[in-house]
Order: structure tokens, then C-alpha cells, then sequence
């Protein structure tokens, strides 16, 4: 395999060729330090290669003004990915009311048009890149099942374990069966199991089990 300073210089010159006017002057002038460093330090380590990735990538806003993202990912599955690194002052302290609203539409814009939308934070990425690909990769397996290199039991846990993130409260054995449309008794049986590993526990009232909570580990281990 290439090494990344090969791999990248190839990459750019490649989108340089098939590029013109505004586009390849964007390219030329946009592709700086920052998005060099979240190839080199989170994407070229998660993914290996820049297949499907376009840099400084045109899109257009609810108004009809061209935006060029940092990265789009567009990979055969139906997935459209728009990935930006955004630096503190920027994007934070140097942006007035009316740039903040505009952002925000732009985003939800881009959102109801079908694409998808990651910001990551330069310091992360220069400073806790292995925190970017973990939530990268948490990511990115949602909707790429060639990246599912694990047994079906073992990604139907994870699975759940996310959906037990994202509740509020215990998750309880019928949130689980009617949300992965098994049956009851597999619901309970993997609710055990991730007891049994150390990522839940019961939650007990009246004398029986009433839920199953989650407890907060290392989301990179749940990766492994």
C-alpha cells in the first residue's frame, strides 16, 4: 500500500486534472493544513485509501449560492456525506449573527436534500485524532455494511447498544423487539448477554427486572 504523502499527492492531483475556473482555483486555494491533517491523522488510517472522497467539494445552498465543503464522501451505497473541519476562530469567534443563522440553514438545507452532514473540530483532529475515527467509524458503519467485518450477533449488539444510547431512560426487553422486529424471548436473551459482557445492567423494581440501563464505557472498545 501507498504511503500517505504518495497516496495524497496522487489524490490531489487526480482532482486537479478533472477540474476548471472556480472549482479548480477552490481546490488550489482551500485544501490547506487542516484538511490535510484529517486525511492524514483520521481518514487515511480508518479507510486506507480516498476512494469516493472529493475535496473542496461544490454544493449549493437554499438561496442558489455555491458552497464548497471541505470533503463529500459519495461512496455506491446511498450515502451522501459532507465533512467539514471547522477551526475555532472561524467558525466561533470571528462569526457575526448573521453568518451563524446562514450556517445553520445551509446545514439544514443541505440535510433535507438528501445529504449528510460531520463537523469536526480542528483541535480534535490535530490534537485527539483517535477520539475522530472512533465516532467516524461508529458512523460510517451505520451505512456501510462491507465495513461490518464482524459476526451478525456481534453487530446486532452493537446495534442495540446504540439504540440504548439514544433513550432517555432504562431500555426495556419490548422497546427491542418492536424496534429490530424479533421476538421477545431474543430480545431478553440479548439484553443478558450485554449484561453479561459489562455494557448493561439491570434495573430492578417491585422484586423483577424492569429495564436494562446503559453503562458509559469507552465507546472505542464497543469498536473492537
Amino acid at each position: 500500500m501507498a504511503d500517505f504523502a504518495t497516496a495524497h499527492a496522487a489524490f490531489i492531483r487526480w482532482h486537479l486534472a478533472r477540474r476548471s475556473g472556480e472549482r479548480k482555483g477552490r481546490l488550489e486555494r482551500g485544501h490547506r493544513h487542516a484538511e490535510t491533517e484529517f486525511l492524514r491523522h483520521v481518514w487515511w488510517p480508518l479507510m486506507g485509501n480516498f476512494d469516493h472522497l472529493h475535496p473542496e467539494y461544490e454544493v449549493t445552498d437554499w438561496r442558489g449560492h455555491s458552497y464548497f465543503a471541505d470533503f463529500a464522501y459519495l461512496p455506491p451505497e446511498n450515502l451522501r456525506l459532507l465533512i467539514e473541519i471547522k477551526g475555532f476562530n472561524p467558525h466561533v469567534r470571528d462569526m457575526d449573527r448573521q453568518k451563524f443563522c446562514n450556517e445553520l440553514k445551509r446545514e439544514l438545507f443541505l440535510q433535507a436534500v438528501g445529504y449528510r452532514l460531520i463537523s469536526l473540530a480542528y483541535d480534535d483532529v490535530a490534537e485527539r485524532p483517535d477520539q475522530c475515527r472512533m465516532l467516524l467509524r461508529i458512523f460510517l458503519d451505520r451505512f456501510l455494511p462491507g465495513r461490518r467485518n464482524v459476526r451478525p450477533i456481534v453487530f446486532a449488539e452493537k446495534e442495540l447498544v446504540r439504540f440504548a444510547a439514544g433513550l432517555s431512560r432504562p431500555v426495556r426487553p419490548v422497546d427491542v423487539y418492536r424496534h429490530f422486529g424479533i421476538h421477545p424471548r431474543t430480545a431478553i436473551r440479548m439484553l443478558r448477554r450485554l449484561c453479561d459482557k459489562g455494557w448493561m445492567q439491570p434495573v430492578a423494581g417491585n422484586l423483577r427486572v424492569t429495564g436494562y440501563e446503559l453503562i458509559v464505557k469507552n465507546w472505542a472498545d464497543l469498536e473492537n
